[in-house]
């Protein structure tokens, strides 16, 4: 037991937290012994779950799974009828609780005029009208709601108002530049779509109105574009009139969001979600893992484009948790402002990316955690990304004085959700991420499809959940090839590499594809790679992530020239402008040849290996190994892995 640092036996608190409540009620003596019984009668455990998480339901389930069509095709709470947003606000409001707080705006000046605060009365008024307006535009049922913008309380009660009326909400990361809006809005056929007309970044009024026009114009399907810090906003609403219009009829396995994510080859994938599955596995997630609580403010660093902003949105919400909400960034325009954020809310759980935290701790003489009253924490969140030993310690030390577990969750958009996660009634080590998602039959397989313990292998699932993916928008062959391609269609194969050790703790070791983290932001290598070929100079590129001791991974690239000339800076500008500034490459190398196999595909493998001053491996499928050599004459070896 002595790796552990920290104990559910030395806080009070969690005997008397959600999950504990829960396990006894059921009649557990353990968190072991619950997480067993979860995976093996999933319907027993999922039924139990949304019964004490309190789902309300507009008409009662007749299956909690019916799988008979195989894992990758489950449907979830047969026949049942339930909403986002009556969860989230409505209910509340009719229950009589509508004084209270629910959404906290801090702008990213930190100027007291600018903060606002808003009532569950007050953001279901906003939904109500929004969804009222929305209804006279013709959007309704099945429909796709594009929202391009910071987060502001306009975006929130968009989104749950696209919820309200049974659209499919499309959120899209603001720093994103024109070609990948249209992507993703070009691919779900979005009809509407919410936006800032400026995103304001450490003082600077960034006008992202100017990526907004063109995209528009290449999206046919677009009707229209509603800004939500001009009047556009005022204008639509107020052309709605008459009274709420009641929610859409939507059924458990109605879709209720499309995010994209990024895979290794390829445009981004759209991961379907829906109503019920979402709340199912969010409302877990929060209610159990976080024990959020009625009136005891929640923080996570996100944005709407990121899973995390309708994660944190819909998980606190559904407990009348009330949402901290920041539109800017976390050290500016003091170096110590998210302490003094945290200390002003009286926040009750704090989340951070490590990529967040690293750069928060780097700021070295500058206002600190210690400079600041932290006392009302009782959790860390954390996920999107590897950890460092080092910043590690310095969240759990300095942030939460070791008396704060670390909930280090990890699972992905595909399942808007968890397969891990610690939980505040069994200890903690340091790195790991618990032992195991409750409902989410987790396991470390081998090459072979065997289970391993203590040793790295492949993170899978062997039981589908409710939040998993519905296919992926218009691809079926894809979804089967990403997830169930390596162990057949039994076994959900998520991308990871895990372990677990031998007192049954689990801890993550990287991606086992090419997909490229910048900051906790998965982009595809192909993706990249498309943008950098649209520009006239460029005849064939390659892109790796590369370690980056801020964010994680950095963005290099690759281009063979064509008979235009340019410069590599003029090509990472192009980029920065195509995926936007957040993915702007560390470097963009000129090359006069990629490593291709005999069927032309490009070999990233060993140009990272090879870049990073590794052995380039295996050769014997390069069609043209001599041009490693012009990499290997770039090479910028890598510092140790993150682990």
């Amino acid at each position: 037991m002595s790796d552990y640092v920290w104990h559910p036996r030395d806080h009070e608190w969690t005997a008397d937290c959600r999950l504990a409540r829960f396990m006894f009620e059921q009649g557990f003596d353990d968190f072991d012994s619950l997480w067993r019984a979860s995976v093996a009668d999933t319907g027993w455990f999922w039924r139990a779950a949304v019964d004490d998480l309190g789902l309300s339901w507009d008409r009662p389930y007749s299956e909690v799974c019916d799988d008979s069509a195989g894992f990758p095709w489950a449907r979830w709470f047969v026949d049942g009828e339930i909403n986002i947003a009556t969860n989230c606000i409505h209910r509340h409001i009719e229950a009589g609780h509508g004084g209270e707080v629910a959404l906290i705006y801090e702008p990213d000046d930190n100027l007291d005029e600018h903060r606002r605060k808003l009532t569950f009365a007050e953001l279901g008024d906003l939904v109500d009208r929004c969804a009222a307006a929305m209804t006279r535009s013709g959007i309704g049922g099945g429909d796709a709601v594009g929202l391009y913008a910071p987060l502001l309380p306009e975006t929130v009660a968009a989104m749950f108002a696209a919820f309200k009326v049974g659209a499919r909400v499309v959120p899209i990361f603001c720093g994103f530049g024109e070609g990948a809006v249209v992507d993703r809005l070009a691919s779900c056929g979005a009809r509407i779509l919410f936006a800032s007309e400026t995103l304001h970044r450490r003082g600077r009024a960034i006008p992202t109105a100017d990526i907004l026009g063109p995209a528009a114009a290449a999206l046919p399907e677009l009707e229209e574009v509603v800004h939500l810090d001009t009047a556009s906003w005022g204008e639509f609403l107020d052309g709605a009139g008459g009274g709420p219009e009641p929610p859409y009829a939507t059924g458990s396995e109605h879709p209720c969001m499309v995010i994209y994510t990024s895979g290794t080859s390829g445009k981004p994938k759209g991961t379907v979600h829906t109503h019920a599955g979402v709340l199912a596995q969010v409302g877990k997630e929060v209610g159990y893992a976080f024990d959020a609580r009625p009136g005891r403010p929640f923080f996570w660093l996100t944005d709407i484009g990121w899973m995390m902003g309708p994660w944190e949105l819909i998980g606190c919400l559904l407990f009348r948790t009330p949402v901290v909400v920041l539109d800017g960034a976390p050290d500016w325009p003091r170096t110590g402002r998210l302490w003094e954020l945290v200390g002003r809310h009286r926040v009750d759980t704090l989340g951070l990316s490590p990529t967040a935290v690293r750069l928060l701790a780097g700021h070295g003489d500058g206002e600190g955690p210690g400079d600041f009253d932290l006392s009302s924490l009782r959790l860390l969140g954390s996920t999107g990304e590897l950890w460092d030993a080092s910043s590690w310690h310095w969240f759990f030390e300095k942030v939460g004085g070791r008396r704060c577990p670390v909930m280090n969750i990890s699972g992905g958009t595909e399942i808007m959700g968890c397969h891990l996660q610690p939980y505040p009634v069994s200890p903690l080590k340091p790195l790991s991420l618990g032992r195991g998602a409750l409902g989410m039959d987790v396991d470390v397989f081998d090459g072979a499809g065997e289970p391993v313990v203590g040793q790295v292998g492949h993170l899978v699932c062997k039981q589908p959940a409710p939040s998993m993916t519905r296919s992926f928008l218009g691809d079926d062959a894809r979804y089967l090839e990403t997830y169930f391609a390596e162990f057949g269609e039994g076994v959900w194969c998520h991308g990871d590499w895990a372990s677990v050790d031998a007192d049954g703790d689990w801890f993550l070791h990287g991606r086992t594809d090419d997909v490229i983290k910048i900051a906790g932001k998965r982009v595809g290598p192909a993706e990249v790679e498309s943008a950098l070929l649209e520009h006239p100079a460029v005849a064939a590129a390659a892109a790796i992530g590369v370690h980056d001791d801020l964010k994680g991974q950095a963005l290099v690239c690759f281009a063979i020239p064509s008979d235009r000339s340019a410069d590599e800076e003029e090509l990472a500008e192009h980029l920065a402008g195509r995926l936007g500034k957040p993915l702007r490459p560390r470097f963009v190398h000129l090359v006069s040849s990629l490593p291709k196999t005999r069927s032309g595909k490009i070999l990233r493998g060993a140009i990272k290996r090879a870049y990073g001053g590794d052995p380039p491996g295996d050769l014997s499928s390069v069609e043209n190994p001599g041009a490693l050599d012009e990499i290997l004459a770039l090479a910028q070896p890598s510092p140790s892995a993150i682990t």
